[in-house]
């Protein structure tokens, strides 16, 4: 995989930006599960030495996205069935907390800035955009945990859905028109100020990860790993 030689950087940064580039990588697919990775090879392709390399490689460790193993070729990981639900439950609750604080908090600003997001989505996935979808996509429920004044929330989300993001990333070629068309009635729901249906929708959308990992593991079968649990 081409890796694009980073700019000169002060030190502390350079394991941040090294993890970021490994952490997209690995979530758009483009280092596919089962793939073997090089210390060296990445080194030398963004051009820092080894050390942030290694220190990125630990955090990705760390997440569960890659298994290294002394005196044997570091692996990213399969993607595991049972990671993928438990990060989904973990999600479901944080979102739909949000969503209720958020709810008599809107104003017409928020709604408009939702409605851009929508929009914008559209247009990635009319591009077949999938990295700029699934950015937008993020983008769309990062602003509803601020609106409900809990921004903070979706560090936590993001860190707990990891394990989501491959099967999402890979379901968008056929994913991406039902994911849009809950968040155009979630937004419809928010705006007539419904708690009961936006929850609905959003439990509903959120959950469809279940449906998706089956179908997804039945068609990439080589993607995912044996659960046992």
């Amino acid at each position: 995989m081409p890796l694009a030689p980073l700019p000169q950087i002060q030190p502390a940064k350079t394991t941040d930006m090294v993890f970021d580039q490994l952490y997209e990588s690995i979530i758009s697919l483009a280092l596919a599960p089962g793939a073997k990775i090089s210390e060296a090879e990445v080194a030398g392709d963004l051009g820092v030495s080894r050390q942030p390399v290694r220190d990125a490689f630990f955090r990705l460790s760390k997440l569960g996205f890659l298994s290294i193993r002394p005196q044997r070729a570091t692996l990213v990981t399969r993607i595991s069935e049972t990671a993928v639900l438990r990060a989904a439950f973990i999600r479901t609750a944080l979102e739909l907390a949000c969503l209720r604080a958020a709810l008599p908090r809107l104003t017409a600003r928020d709604l408009e800035q939702l409605e851009k997001d929508i929009t914008a989505q559209e247009a990635a996935s009319a591009a077949g955009d999938k990295a700029g979808f699934h950015a937008l996509d993020d983008r769309f429920h990062r602003r509803i945990c601020e609106v409900a004044g809990h921004g903070y929330a979706w560090d936590l989300i993001r860190e707990h859905k990891a394990h989501m993001d491959r099967v999402r990333f890979l379901s968008l070629s056929f994913g991406s028109v039902d994911a849009l068309d809950d968040h155009r009635q979630l937004l419809r729901a928010m705006t007539r100020g419904d708690g009961r249906e936006a929850e609905e929708i959003m439990h509903r959308h959120l959950n469809r990860i279940q449906a998706v990992t089956s179908r997804l593991r039945a068609d990439h079968p080589a993607y995912f790993e044996e659960d046992t649990a």
